[in-house]
């Protein structure tokens, strides 16, 4: 079964990761390589990826079959998705036992979420 693990940020915690030292950032950068690199190699891993700053996204409002985009969201406007991995493994525990390893789950900003396949049960 696949599952979302959506990784959140707040302002407080961009800026807590730009205030960190090099040594810091790149034990939290290996730390992100060594799960991918696991997750590929057991092959449960789909895709995942970082997202960039919210201040450069979109909003999309389709109004009269016409799209209109407004900027944001802004990070001011509190947590942001900052990053993803989806994965298909046994169970939602296993899934949740990936998710621990990402560093920003000791600021419980990690979240696992089954997908919902086409066809399937409601859950």
């Amino acid at each position: 079964m696949k599952y979302l693990i959506m990784i959140t940020h707040t302002r407080q915690i961009r800026d807590t990761w730009q205030d960190m030292s090099d040594t810091d950032r790149e034990t939290g950068v290996r730390a992100h390589a060594a799960l991918v690199e696991e997750l590929t190699e057991s092959g449960e891993l789909i895709v995942a990826e970082a997202l960039a700053d919210p201040g450069q996204a979109k909003k999309v409002l389709v109004s009269d079959g016409r799209a209109v985009t407004t900027d944001g969201p802004f990070p001011e406007a509190g947590e942001h998705l900052a990053g993803i991995y989806l994965v298909d493994c046994a169970s939602i525990g296993q899934a949740v036992e990936h998710a621990a390893r990402i560093p920003e789950a000791r600021f419980g900003l990690v979240e696992v979420r089954p997908v919902r396949e086409a066809g399937g049960p409601d859950m």
